[in-house]
């Protein structure tokens, strides 16, 4: 009578992984027992290099989920900020200063922006009339858009969302870079460490082992 055979022990994959941590940490199966010529210095090579990866792994995750709560809260505020605000069209009167021809202003950006007088109209309905920065290039009678308050004074535009995840992206790039060199240059000074730790034993068992290979114990010394 034949038997079926059994099917194969399958191990879950979270048993699995924590085999494999296990065995990278030492803790379990190191490897010296896999390895027989693996030395304490490159068990401890081993764990430098997965402490890094580690760190960078949870590192690099805290900064996306920091990115996406700074995403959202700044979002919301964002939109606050543009309920809060009003968006209209002002007529260009013309320059304060026909003659300034500064070369131009940090807002954000190098743009070439000047002080210009121009006129609106206010939340209420009244006609306004003041100074902004519009670009150099507006020309007298021209259109800008203009963001006020609800008392009908000029106020910065808010930030739009393109621009809130483009500024995001680019801080969460920069972590993301500034972690790696750290955890670059920490494993770095690590591995400089374990390598002058090999030397050092490398020279103490060659002093050891040598006078024993050549043969120089066995012979007699001189008085």
């Amino acid at each position: 009578m034949s038997r079926t055979p059994r099917p194969p022990r399958t191990v879950p994959p979270t048993r699995r992984a924590g085999r494999v941590l296990r065995r990278a940490l030492g803790r379990r199966h190191t490897v010296q027992a896999r390895e027989p010529l693996a030395r304490p210095v490159d068990r401890a090579r081993g764990r430098a290099w997965l402490a890094a990866a580690l760190a960078l792994a949870i590192g690099l995750a805290g900064i996306a989920a920091a990115a996406v709560l700074g995403y959202r809260t700044a979002g919301r505020t964002t939109e606050a900020e543009r309920e809060r605000l009003h968006r209209t069209q002002a007529l260009v009167l013309g320059r304060l200063r026909a003659e300034d021809t500064g070369a131009g202003r940090w807002r954000g950006g190098y743009q070439k922006r000047v002080d210009t007088s121009v006129s609106w109209t206010a939340p209420d309905g009244l006609a306004r009339t003041g100074t902004v920065e519009a670009p150099r290039g507006a020309a007298t009678g021209s259109t800008l858009t203009l963001w006020v308050d609800a008392d009908g004074r000029p106020a910065t535009a808010p930030v739009t969302r393109a621009g809130l995840a483009v500024g995001l992206a680019f801080t969460a790039l920069a972590g993301s870079t500034t972690l790696a060199a750290l955890l670059g240059g920490a494993l770095a000074l690590r591995l400089r460490l374990l390598d002058r730790r090999a030397d050092r034993d490398w020279e103490r068992s060659w002093a050891h082992w040598e006078p024993r290979w050549t043969g120089r114990t066995s012979q007699p010394q001189d008085d």
